[in-house]
């Protein structure tokens, strides 16, 4: 039996934890549909996080994931943080505004979360998923002790092993097509920008875990090509942004399902790390500068939701996070359930 059926999910399918998009609803919904249904925390508190998997648990007693992020915790730079400001001063004055006077740390690290821990001791869902990293061995340790199964997201061959090693039940191999945030483990490393295919491939052969293939696959031909090439299962993130249960806002939904999907863009400027998203205003100005004049990850998101909701009041849509993958233009749109059922059909007619 595969991890997942032994899990008792009866597809190869995996809905990507994807924050601002994936939703109770939605993770219920897919779980029910014999998918495994994810929830992302990372930018939750403790609290937060409890609720989620509350609102999850009262759809669906089936298995789901809770994904959270273990990047390393910020260190504020002033001088770096106030001259960003200062670059985006002018775009918040299209808008009418005035960026914030300092950043914060917005999010925090699970690395460093006692609470987080605590919280998914008690709730014990019974996945979870790293992101950016791998906490403690310690942390790492408790989990596994609850009967928690744990996956962490690799990009690298390196990652990977690290991940294997470090007691992951599976790796998440995530290619560079992937919409949303990379998962490097150091967002100032070289990125090798190894594809879904050849990662997964090279996974599967060098490591004992199973694999999860994830970045650009959005229809059943590619979730059947990944498993051929080794992988355990399939995960999807853009494909779920423009179903019903999708927490994407009107002007995400929008370009998603316009000329804007055909472009795609890796971008630091919206958060301070690596991220795919549509091409939009907030794109724009990462690529007129360098990575080093970019907050760290999550102090620029600071300034990023601020200039979002600036623009927002004034009907303007295109400074958003609008994650996606370069399949973007593969997206269709209905009920994560009938998405899911059209995907295990697709899959069946390509073995």
């Amino acid at each position: 039996m595969t991890l997942l059926e032994t899990l008792g999910i009866d597809l190869p399918i995996i809905q990507a934890p994807m924050a601002g998009v994936s939703t109770p609803a939605m993770a219920a919904a897919v779980a029910e549909a014999g998918a495994l249904g994810s929830i992302a925390v990372g930018a939750a508190d403790a609290e937060g996080a409890r609720k989620m998997i509350a609102a999850v648990r009262e759809r669906t007693a089936r298995p789901f994931n809770v994904n959270v992020f273990c990047h390393q915790p910020a260190k504020s730079d002033r001088t770096v943080e106030a001259a960003w400001l200062e670059r985006l001063r002018p775009h918040f004055a299209r808008f009418g505004a005035k960026p914030p006077s300092a950043l914060k740390e917005i999010y925090r690290s699970f690395v460093d979360d006692d609470a987080m821990l605590a919280a998914l001791l008690v709730e014990k869902p019974r996945i979870v998923s790293f992101h950016f990293g791998l906490p403690s061995e310690e942390r790492i340790r408790a989990l596994r002790a609850a009967g928690i199964v744990l996956l962490c997201t690799a990009t690298t061959i390196a990652e990977g092993r690290a991940a294997a090693k470090g007691g992951m039940h599976a790796v998440i191999a995530q290619g560079y097509e992937a919409g949303g945030h990379r998962g490097v483990f150091d967002p100032d490393a070289q990125d090798d920008c190894l594809t879904t295919l050849p990662l997964t491939r090279l996974l599967a052969r060098e490591l004992d875990v199973p694999i999860i293939a994830a970045g650009g696959i959005m229809d059943g031909a590619a979730i059947a090509a990944a498993l051929r090439l080794g992988a355990s299962a399939a995960q999807l993130g853009t494909a779920f942004i423009l179903c019903a249960e999708s927490d994407a806002d009107a002007g995400h939904r929008e370009a998603l399902a316009g000329d804007a999907a055909n472009h795609t863009v890796m971008t630091r400027a919206i958060s301070g790390r690596p991220a795919r998203c549509l091409r939009n205003g907030f794109t724009a100005i990462g690529a007129e500068v360098a990575p080093r004049e970019i907050p760290v990850y999550p102090i620029a998101y600071d300034a990023g939701k601020a200039l979002n909701a600036a623009a927002k009041t004034a009907h303007e849509t295109g400074y958003g996070a609008q994650w996606a993958g370069q399949g973007a233009p593969l997206v269709r749109e209905r009920p994560a359930a009938e998405l899911v059922a059209l995907l295990a059909q697709e899959t069946k007619q390509h073995p």
